[in-house]
């Protein structure tokens, strides 16, 4: 991978003293300060805080990692962000979701091989992240399936990796 096409410079981790506590947070959550939090640490309240909002999304919500890694597999797909989609392969992998699975979310369409759980947050994610305004009827198989807080923390999930999608575009953050 290169980092030519990265639009702002790179904090390298460990070269600025007033960043250690963050930079600590997040190796300690991540096991490593990726490409994406060297870009972020340009703002250390915005990096703090992105931090804050994802691992509570990835660690602290009641939706299953299997729909979760789905979900940030095909809002990458949707927003072309390669290096959204090959950083979640693995933990995709370790949620449960078959290769099969996989291979059919970088491919763009709601596949027969995933089952009506699986298809009712893909149908969410796609209206979400291609429309923006969701369907009634899409929103509400969604409540009906899982309930309100399941609900809420899907959408969430939906928002918050189509943030960081169109954060690493706009970055040039790439493969």
């Amino acid at each position: 991978m290169t980092t030519d096409s990265i639009r702002v410079p790179l904090v390298v981790p460990g070269t600025r003293p007033e960043l250690a506590d963050i930079e600590a947070n997040i190796h300690a959550a991540r096991g490593r300060i990726s490409l994406l939090y060297q870009v972020l640490l340009n703002s250390a309240p915005l990096a703090e805080g992105w931090e804050a909002l994802l691992t509570v999304i990835r660690n602290h919500t009641q939706v299953p990692p299997d729909l979760r890694e789905l979900i940030i597999l095909r809002v990458a797909v949707l927003n072309g962000a390669d290096y959204e989609f090959e950083a979640h392969v693995p933990h995709a992998k370790a949620g449960g979701v078959s290769d099969a699975q996989i291979a059919a979310a970088k491919l763009g369409g709601i596949a027969d091989m995933f089952d009506e759980e699986k298809r009712c947050v893909l149908r969410l994610t796609d209206s979400m992240t291609k429309d923006i305004r969701v369907q009634p009827e899409v929103f509400d198989a969604v409540l009906q399936r899982f309930g309100v807080q399941v609900a809420v923390e899907i959408t969430a999930t939906i928002a918050a990796y189509n943030m960081v999608s169109r954060f690493l575009l706009a970055l040039g953050i790439e493969h």
